[in-house]
């Protein structure tokens, strides 16, 4: 009887055993992005007013912060002027590389957009009756909301319902207005109003009529 127990327990503790005993179930393989892979956000482009830090690996005395000129260049130790506006970062780094291989062997260069102004032609001017007319870099996704919080919103005297966009597609064709309505934005929540901008446009808030 006792023997008889001891198989029976030998029984059910085998399933057991064996599922512990099984190896991990197979996972699929796992996919990594190659490198160099585009992005799907627009990449920045360099302009004149932007300030660079140029970090040169293994070389810490060309490492440096340098103002984009007025011209659209740089000036770096052993490299000499560099043009930089209209570049992107990943371009003025190849670019740096190849000026700095005379002097450096296989020269590692990073470029970083300290504070963004960029092109002319892909910034967004808010002039008028805002708080702080100025000009703001473009960005993928910019819209009315974004200016208008980056300029600080309306002045009192502002005519909100007035302001339009005006747009140059090219300019040899003649702008587009398009009309929105700012007060209905900032005050009744008109989302519809907050409308998608585009590089060079600009958005003029007129004065209101007393």
């Amino acid at each position: 009887m006792k023997s008889t127990l001891c198989q029976a327990s030998l029984m059910l503790a085998l399933p057991i055993f064996l599922a512990a005993c099984d190896p991990l179930p197979q996972r699929g393989p796992i996919t990594v992005a190659p490198a160099g892979a585009p992005s799907t956000a627009a990449d920045y482009v360099i302009g004149p007013g932007d300030t660079l830090q140029v970090f040169v690996h293994r070389a810490p005395e060309l490492t440096t912060d340098v103002p984009v000129r007025p011209d659209g260049r740089i000036s770096i130790p052993l490299a000499g002027d560099i043009e930089a506006a209209g570049r992107t970062p990943t371009e003025l780094s190849r670019q740096l590389e190849q000026q700095l291989r005379e002097f450096i062997r296989e020269p590692t260069v990073t470029v970083i957009v300290r504070s963004f102004v960029g092109l002319t032609s892909r910034q967004i001017r808010i002039v008028g009756e805002a708080a702080q007319p100025r000009s703001i870099p473009f960005r993928e996704g910019l819209t009315v909301l974004d200016v208008l919080i980056q300029g600080g919103g309306l002045t009192r005297y502002a005519s909100g319902n007035r302001a339009r966009i005006i747009r140059r597609e090219h300019e040899t064709n003649p702008p587009q207005i398009i009309p929105v309505r700012l007060n209905d934005l900032l005050r009744s929540g008109d989302i519809s109003q907050d409308v998608p901008l585009r590089p060079g446009d600009t958005l003029v808030i007129p004065q209101g009529w007393f």
